[in-house]
């Protein structure tokens, strides 16, 4: 198929390449096209097709002859992923992790307590540990054997922020603040009563 008549979305710059488009480059040298058309057609620069060839080759016939597998590309692209970013402070810091669970269950201590004793009497060093927050971000996530029931004062605490409306509606004088001499009843013409305020126009009954 003509590279200039391709269906297929165009790649998109800084994505990784996809399964579909590994089966293209695998079909594309099977016809004898150049690593350039290639690109061009991927909308890629040559160097990424270059590298992906030398990822996903294997050799065939006792190593005698070697081919571009799509599967075989996008098997060692996988693996790659898993080993990239950043390592979990979790996994790193375990020594620490066991330090706060057995503390925490045999003698009562608070993540809070765990994460500042340990420092203060040397036993780990800060780049050791992991701050009281991180550790109950840990027991959400469900990554220690803590759970949310083993705090009771962290389900006490009302998380919700309470929001003071700056424009509140002001909606008259309350009754509280009547005279006191209206208690005694001895006037007349004193008169109480609930009132409602309509809501489709201000001119509305309210009584």
């Amino acid at each position: 198929m003509d590279s200039l008549h391709s269906t297929m979305n165009q790649h998109v710059k800084g994505k990784h390449l996809s399964f579909e488009e590994r089966v293209i480059i695998q079909t594309r040298l099977k016809d004898g096209c150049s690593i350039r058309a290639i690109a061009r057609e991927l909308g890629c620069s040559s160097s990424t097709i270059s590298y992906e060839v030398r990822r996903g080759t294997v050799s065939l016939h006792h190593g005698k002859q070697k081919r571009y597998k799509a599967d075989q590309g996008q098997s060692v692209y996988q693996i790659n992923q898993r080993h990239c970013g950043r390592k979990s402070a979790f996994l790193k810091k375990a020594g620490f992790i066991n330090y706060v669970i057995k503390h925490f269950f045999e003698d009562g201590w608070s993540l809070d307590v765990c994460a500042n004793r340990s420092l203060a009497a040397g036993e780990f060093s800060h780049y050791q540990t992991v701050c009281t927050r991180t550790l109950y971000n840990y027991v959400d996530q469900g990554l220690m054997t803590i759970k949310n029931y083993d705090l009771p004062e962290k389900l006490k605490r009302n998380t919700k922020l309470h929001h003071i409306r700056q424009n509140r509606k002001k909606l008259g004088r309350s009754i509280e603040e009547r005279p006191k001499e209206i208690e005694q009843r001895s006037e007349f013409g004193h008169w109480e009563c609930d009132l409602v305020l309509g809501h489709k126009t201000k001119d509305d009954q309210v009584l």
